[in-house]
């Protein structure tokens, strides 16, 4: 009976080690072909910034829902250890470990939420740039008017506020844009960029019809990136879903096994061994899916 145990907690081991290792690269997939409509990556800035921004738009979660979320996960935690081990100091273990995720599952949702916002900002700069220019026809005096607009949040103001000081400093653009390029390394950034230099390098006529094919542009790739955040949204749910589903496969061993015949097999130390290595797994698989979901949002 103990060779048929061992055996059975052995199929689900490599049972999730093979659905990670395949699915797995499917979701890797999924976010790789997303990426070509997706937002920039954007790093620059230190996790107190990005915390501190996140407070300010109001997406920061309040003292309840904090502690809502300590209890489910110490819980749900608690819950998966006793289902596992019928042992309260495992329980206790479980709960204490799950609770300590939360704050790099915090860091996660922060970053996730800031480069949300750092995309929507530099959608408005670039715009409202290519609109201002449509009626002054001066780079320098575009950004200006997008300043006064009012339509620009921190840190984005801040930077093309240093943008419109480089430009008077040094008498040219070419080093504010050099700047904003580096600080935000987005394709209509640079692209936008690319064609005011150039305005105002050769003297270049008649533009209107170019920047109207560029905020055409800007307006797909828009389109394109809240569509994937829709698509991303969706596909979490069900990754979470099918995640936390594959912990439930210990009730099948025990509806095999019987409860007492499944705790007596714990006695065993290679089982239980087997047993917490199911456990990890399967805790490994969801975080660094979450990571993959908050964190690497590929390039626009």
């Amino acid at each position: 009976m103990m060779i048929l145990e061992f055996i059975l907690i052995g199929i689900i081991l490599v049972f999730i080690m093979t659905y990670r290792n395949s699915s797995g690269e499917g979701i890797y997939k999924f976010v790789k072909e997303q990426a070509t409509v997706a937002y920039d990556k954007y790093a620059p800035y230190s996790y107190k910034v990005m915390r501190e921004k996140i407070k300010e738009l109001g997406l920061e979660y309040t003292p309840r829902q904090y502690l809502i979320q300590v209890g489910a996960f110490a819980i749900g935690a608690g819950g998966i250890g006793y289902l596992y081990f019928y042992n309260l100091i495992i329980v206790i273990v479980y709960a204490i470990a799950a609770v300590s995720i939360i704050p790099y599952l915090t860091y996660l949702r922060c970053k996730r939420q800031y480069s949300e916002f750092i995309f929507e900002q530099i959608q408005v700069y670039t715009t409202n740039t290519i609109m201002e220019f449509n009626t002054t026809q001066s780079f320098i005096k575009s950004l200006e008017g997008v300043v006064e607009s009012g339509v620009l949040e921190e840190p984005v103001l801040s930077d093309v506020k240093t943008m419109i000081a480089l430009s008077y400093e040094k008498g040219d653009v070419t080093e504010s844009i050099n700047y904003m390029n580096s600080k935000y390394p987005y394709y209509m950034v640079k692209n936008m960029h690319q064609l005011f230099l150039q305005v105002t390098k050769e003297g270049a006529k008649n533009t209107e019809e170019t920047f109207d094919n560029m905020l055409s542009d800007i307006d797909i790739l828009v389109e394109g990136v809240y569509r994937d955040r829709s698509d991303r949204k969706q596909f979490h749910g069900q990754f979470l879903t099918f995640g936390f589903s594959l912990y439930s496969l210990i009730v099948l061993i025990q509806l095999i096994l019987g409860v007492e015949s499944y705790i007596d097999m714990l006695d065993n130390l290679m089982m239980r061994i087997l047993v917490h290595g199911v456990v990890i797994i399967n805790s490994f698989f969801l975080i660094k899916g979450e990571k993959y979901y908050n964190e690497n949002v590929g390039a626009e």
